[in-house]
């Protein structure tokens, strides 16, 4: 069994990180190639979204457990308590320290290894997300953050994706320089902005016997409901939100050439009369001409648009259609086995 230590602070107040046994990880050497996820933590999660979210309201909570070569096991979870604007007095932080350290006495896991949160629609690659996950990835390599979709998952199959952020858009929001120059000299766009790691769910045997068991006493009338077709609410909100994006999209274009016409009109505006009445002006008063860096003050250039909202929205629209590419292909199986089962009913 891999040995637990706790390590040194990490973002919002030092939560402990998380290693296991084995050759200790050098700087920028903790690439995560596997989520084992305990099956309690899994429900755990499941239940957080039943009782607290409603709609489109978003869940969060910690991730706990430990790093093991290169497989991070999550083995418990804890959520964040829903709190107003008028709890001034809530401090996430504390709360969190204070959660951890009554785990501890209790000889629970309860280091910190990364966070979850709910989606809506998979509407989760946001500007906040991006946020918190570089606080908590910059504090703790290893963690990760776990999206789970509650609307997947009532139409029959779990959807839990484990993501991190790649090591270049690390160095990008380490320099909170995000100007079309920069994400260009870094070669970022939004395919390469996040990345995946492959999850596994982990129960013991028992655990496992009793879901068999379980299978066993289902009734197969009950199953059969998962490959009902009616699917119109689901993939119109998909669309809404898709054809949202899109017009977002075409307003940061719309933003971006105008720029791009602002900076043109002013280069134009630079080599024509007023640096040549300027400088008629100051020969009259026997002053030398302006030079060139001169002349750049007197004309203020426009400030560029920031692009990684545009980034982010990129990544959104990816994630609209793969999300309706998949449900497509999913009720395109179930009309198959429906097709299949009528056939052997038959």
């Amino acid at each position: 069994m891999a040995s637990r230590k706790e390590g040194s602070g990490a973002a919002g107040g030092g939560f402990g990180s998380a290693k296991g046994k084995g050759k200790a990880a050098a700087a920028g050497d903790s690439a995560v190639k596997q989520v084992q996820i305990d099956g309690l933590v899994v429900l755990k999660i499941i239940k957080h979204y039943q009782e607290e979210g409603q709609g489109n309201e978003v869940v969060q909570g910690v991730l706990l457990g430990l790093v093991v070569d290169d497989r991070l096991e999550i083995t418990n979870c804890f959520p964040f308590p829903q709190h107003t604007e008028d709890d001034a007095d809530f401090d996430e932080v504390q709360y969190q320290m204070e959660m951890m350290r009554s785990l501890r006495h209790v000889n629970i896991d309860h280091l910190h290894v990364g966070w979850y949160q709910s989606t809506y629609y998979g509407s989760f690659v946001t500007r906040a997300l991006l946020d918190s996950q570089f606080s908590y990835q910059h504090a703790i390599e290893e963690s990760v953050v776990l999206i789970y979709d509650p609307i997947k998952t009532a139409q029959g199959s779990l959807s839990l994706k484990a993501y991190r952020l790649t090591p270049k858009l690390m160095e990008v929001c380490k320099e909170k320089d995000f100007s079309p120059e920069a994400l260009k000299k870094a070669n970022i766009a939004y395919e390469n902005m996040f990345e995946e790691v492959p999850i596994v769910i982990k129960n013991s045997y028992l655990i496992n016997v009793m879901l068999w068991e379980l299978e066993k006493k289902s009734a197969v009338a009950d199953r059969h409901e998962l490959l009902s077709l009616a699917s119109s609410n689901h993939l119109g909100k998909s669309l809404q939100l898709l054809m949202d994006r899109v017009d977002e999209m075409s307003q940061d274009i719309v933003k971006y050439n105008t720029y791009l016409r602002n900076v043109s009109k002013q280069q134009q505006q630079k080599h024509q009369q007023r640096r040549q009445q300027e400088n008629i002006q100051r020969q009259s008063r026997g002053e030398p001409p302006l030079p060139e860096e001169d002349i750049n003050k007197l004309f203020k250039p426009p400030q560029p648009p920031p692009r990684m909202e545009s980034l982010l929205i990129a990544g959104q629209i990816n994630t609209y259609c793969q999300n309706i590419k998949e449900f497509n292909a999913q009720n395109l199986g179930k009309l198959f086995m429906a097709q299949a089962l009528q056939d052997y009913n038959n």
